[in-house]
């Protein structure tokens, strides 16, 4: 097995178990602690956020390298493929939004307090979208790599 190999190996492991444990979490805060301290003036919210938010930046990061990593070595192996580039940009895009609600959630600034204020309602859009970044990553992962496209010259 040569470096790059294992590389990839541990890139796709990093991204895979990240999701994970970042969508697990956010389903498992969405589903029970938002329910269970709801109306609970003890601190205890804030203090889970701010545990969370370790979690969540570290996440993030992991995600951005591992991700780049990732689409970068299967670029040649898609050059020509425009439907894979279209579904992977459409993924970035929406992991770039679930970026900003999940920092927004476990952030401080008063500009997206009204994210923490309706944090049911934005985990909900979280874990919706995640749904689909992993349906879409199932689907470019399992979908044959087309033939390369001919590249036709024309002389004038």
């Amino acid at each position: 097995m040569d470096a790059s190999f294992i590389l990839s190996v541990i890139s796709r492991w990093a991204h895979v178990g990240t999701a994970i444990v970042l969508v697990g979490g956010t389903a498992f805060y969405r589903l029970a602690v938002i329910p269970a301290l709801e109306g609970d003036s003890t601190g205890l919210v804030e203090r889970i956020r701010n545990r969370w938010k370790k979690v969540v930046h570290t996440g993030i990061l992991i995600f951005l390298v591992s991700g780049f990593y990732n689409y970068f070595t299967m670029i040649p192996k898609h050059k020509g493929d425009g439907l894979y580039h279209a579904l992977v940009g459409t993924k970035m895009l929406l992991a770039m939004f679930v970026f900003f609600i999940a920092s927004a959630l476990v952030g401080k600034k008063p500009g997206t307090q009204k994210f923490r204020d309706d944090a049911k309602k934005w985990t909900g859009v979280m874990l919706m979208l995640a749904a689909v970044i992993v349906g879409i990553s199932g689907f470019v992962k399992v979908r044959p790599v087309p033939a390369a496209t001919a590249v036709v010259e024309v002389a004038e």
